[in-house]
Parts: structure tokens; C-alpha cells; sequence
């Protein structure tokens, strides 16, 4: 965790310094990735297998995925190993955008800040995961059931690809609704009860979010959206309970006083309180 650092930050502080620290949480997220990617790189081609095999299962026998372009047996896998090693690095990324805004951040902003950073990072992981396992097969069922007679199934593998990581990225910013809830509650935004108040207009609008992010089939845009909608209740169950929790830590911390006149003495002031 960052060591605490001066509240407010030092005015004389030059811009440059910032900007030096951020490059430097920059390359460390750049490093981060390459070296997964470098880890994941030897195994590329036994990955996008196993990215692949969700519709493999479902195609008819002796149907196979192709490759259209000259170098898509080699450009695929490997973009599918960069993007998954983003994907992996993405807990070393959040701990470097972390360590960077954590010294500008109160000592209770920073109590909330970094529960809501992992449990964001696992409801990522976690869409992504329900969108593998659950959404894909029944989707692609779905998808080679309904293939006209006549018509072989043989799908591009780079089309494939794109088709996927798509859906990853949609099922992965859905399972944030959570967060979001809370980060709304939590900045005065809105309230519990008004959320609750709002739920049927949320309803409608989880079901045409998950129609604008899934492809036009509604097992898809069902399998995304009831989730969707479970996790909005979700996230009013716990920003119920961080409003609950309020006002006991509020009881038990004496007012704020007004800050010193004095720029001199404004520091230690800030110092104090934390």
C-alpha cells in the first residue's frame, strides 16, 4: 500500500514531478504487460484453442474454422496473447494508478478506494468467465442449430476473435454495475430508495443496453441483461450497507476545524486530521 504522503499536496510542487512519476507508473504498467505477454507467447496458439472451443463443439462434423488472410494463422493467436495479457496484468495496472492518486486522497478515501479497485478488478474477471462458460456454448447452439440448410459452418478464425473480445469486454463492464452503484451513492449522486424508485426504467434500459452490446439473438441479449439487472440489486444492497456504516464512524470522529489562517501552519493542520 502507498505510504501517506502530505494532505493537500505542496503547492510548490513543480508540474513536472507529477509528470515524471506518472511515465514512470506508466512504463511499470508497460513492463507488467510485456512480461506476461512474453510468458504467454510459446503457449499462443494452444490459448486461441482454447478460446476457440466453445464453437468447435458446437460445429457439425467435419466443419472446421479457417483462415482467409495469409498471416491470420499467426497474426490471430498472437493478438489474442497481447489482449489476454492486458487482461492478466490488470491487477499490476489498477496498483500502479493506485500508487499514483493514493498520496492526493484522504485516509478514508483511501480506505474505499482500494476495496472497491479489487472487487472491480474480480467483477471483471468474473463477466468474463460467465460470458466463457455460460453465454458462449449456448449462444453458439443457438447460432449452428439455425444454419440454413445447405450452408457449411466454417467461421474465420481472426472474425471469430473479434466476435469474442467484444462480448468479453461488454460481459466485463456489465459485472461493474456494482461498483457503480456504489460510487454513485457514495458521491452523493443519488440515493438507494431513489434507485429503487427508478428500478422499472432500469429494467428497460439493462434490456436495451444488452440488445446494443450482444449480437441480435435474444439468448445473448437475455443472458446479458438478467445479469445486468441482478447486479443492480446487488449493488443497492451495499450501498445500503455503506450508508448504514456512516453514520458510526461520523459519531465517533469529532468535526472538522476551519483550517489555520496561515498558509505556513495549513499543512500541519491537514497533517493533524489525518
Amino acid at each position: 500500500m502507498a505510504k501517506a504522503r502530505k494532505y493537500p499536496p505542496d503547492p510548490k510542487t513543480p508540474l513536472v514531478t507529477h509528470l515524471i512519476e506518472l511515465r514512470d507508473r506508466m512504463l511499470r504498467m508497460l513492463a507488467g504487460i510485456t512480461v506476461v505477454f512474453i510468458c504467454l507467447f510459446p503457449f499462443a496458439n494452444d490459448l486461441y484453442t482454447t478460446l476457440a472451443q466453445p464453437l468447435i463443439d458446437q460445429l457439425p462434423t467435419g466443419s472446421t474454422m479457417i483462415a482467409t488472410e495469409v498471416a491470420s494463422p499467426f497474426l490471430t493467436p498472437f493478438k489474442f496473447t497481447l489482449v489476454g495479457a492486458f487482461f492478466l496484468a490488470i491487477p499490476w495496472v489498477l496498483y500502479q494508478v493506485w500508487r499514483f492518486i493514493a498520496p492526493g486522497l484522504f485516509a478514508n478515501e483511501r480506505r474505499m478506494v482500494l476495496p472497491l479497485i479489487v472487487s472491480s478488478t474480480l467483477l471483471f474477471y468474473a463477466g468474463m468467465s460467465f460470458a466463457y462458460f455460460v453465454v458462449f456454448p449456448l449462444m453458439f447452439e443457438f447460432f449452428i442449430g439455425t444454419t440454413p440448410q445447405g450452408v457449411a459452418v466454417m467461421t474465420d478464425i481472426s472474425k471469430y476473435l473479434d466476435f469474442v473480445l467484444k462480448l468479453f469486454f461488454a460481459f466485463g463492464l456489465a459485472f461493474e454495475i456494482p461498483i457503480a452503484t456504489i460510487l454513485m451513492v457514495w458521491a452523493g449522486i443519488t440515493t438507494p430508495d431513489r434507485l429503487v424508485a427508478k428500478r422499472p426504467f432500469i429494467i428497460v434500459g439493462v434490456f436495451v443496453i444488452g440488445m446494443l452490446l450482444t449480437p441480435p439473438d435474444i439468448i445473448s441479449q437475455t443472458l446479458l441483461a438478467i445479469p445486468m439487472w441482478a447486479l443492480f440489486e446487488l449493488g443497492v444492497i451495499f450501498s445500503r450497507i455503506m450508508l448504514s456504516r456512516r453514520p458510526e464512524a461520523d459519531d465517533d470522529t469529532p468535526p472538522p476545524e476551519p483550517p489555520p489562517p496561515s498558509a505556513a501552519s495549513q499543512e500541519d493542520f491537514y497533517d493533524r486530521k489525518q
